[in-house]
């Protein structure tokens, strides 16, 4: 491992609530995620089961696994919230709507793989924690669910909702308790019930060792998965260079070995002796070989 990767890795001290290993260990705490769901959601929730970080769901060996940053569920409803960051990507390649679809699909499909009739599917929620504007059209939260595209009045009542949610936004047209909480992901000052909660559970995590152990080695993890890969990279881009090298030489080659078997041929139209006209015609065979085996070259 090259140890210098870990010069540009955030310190465990500094992390704050917004950094996903830090947002994943604090929203463990059931009556924090509570707290959380409801200040976002602007409702109450039900009784909430202990929520998991980094819920993996995994359909196949080969697979793509997925991981629900926070993954919680009441009596009627599965909520799955994601802190999300840029972290120097365009908001383009985040693809944050097909990635909503891929983890409400796969939470559907956890609920099918235990027998459950679709009566069964229970609601779910899908909420993205953005620090930025993920539309660009400065709404304060943009909330997405199934209507007729010819009459918007008819909802398919399939149980989803996706919802992004805009921490940039500046207003003071939405509630106060989430304009604070607002405030808090983008600037750290906690001023409100809630944020200083969160403040005082990032405070208190900072000091857990198990925690800084389990951060190094995921982080640790993480470079050797990035060095693996750029090494494969480079591996493959050695064997498809070294293999176009060949191609590219034996077209070469052949290309030469037919100009030079053309050659033969037309010097057997004027061969003179019955020796010329013999090597010509071997020549003229071994081309063909070459011809049939590789195809016609252009």
């Amino acid at each position: 491992m090259n140890y210098d990767n870990f010069r540009n890795v955030k310190p465990y001290e500094e992390l704050e609530f917004r950094d996903d290993f830090m947002f994943g260990k604090v929203m463990e705490d059931i009556e924090l995620c509570r707290e959380v769901l409801e200040c976002l959601l602007q409702h109450p929730v039900g009784e909430l089961t202990i929520p998991e970080s980094q819920k993996e769901f995994r359909y196949s060996e080969k697979g793509k696994p997925i991981r629900l940053d926070i993954y919680s569920c009441d009596d009627d409803t599965v909520y799955d919230t994601e802190m999300q960051n840029l972290n120097h990507r365009s908001v383009e390649a985040l693809e944050l709507p097909k990635r909503s679809r891929f983890y409400q699909s796969s939470i559907d499909t956890d609920f099918m793989n235990k027998n459950y009739s679709y009566k069964r599917l229970p609601e779910s929620v899908i909420l993205f924690i953005c620090t930025f504007d993920p539309f660009g059209k400065g709404l304060s939260r943009y909330t997405f669910q199934e209507k007729c595209a010819e009459d918007e009045a008819i909802s398919l009542n399939d149980g989803t909702t996706k919802i992004f949610f805009n921490c940039r936004y500046g207003g003071n047209d939405i509630p106060d308790d989430l304009r604070r909480f607002y405030d808090y992901i983008e600037t750290g000052k906690a001023d409100s019930v809630l944020t200083k909660q969160l403040a005082k559970a990032v405070s208190d995590a900072r000091k857990r060792e198990e925690w800084r152990s389990a951060y190094m080695k995921e982080i640790s993890l993480l470079i050797d998965a990035r060095e693996e890969g750029i090494a494969q990279g480079i591996e493959r881009g050695i064997a498809q260079g070294i293999e176009q090298g060949i191609k590219q030489g034996m077209e070469q080659g052949m290309e030469r070995g037919i100009k030079q078997g053309m050659e033969l041929g037309v010097k057997k139209e004027q061969a003179n002796t019955e020796a010329e006209r013999l090597r010509a015609d071997k020549a003229e065979a071994l081309v063909e070989k070459y011809r049939e085996k590789y195809g016609a070259l252009t």
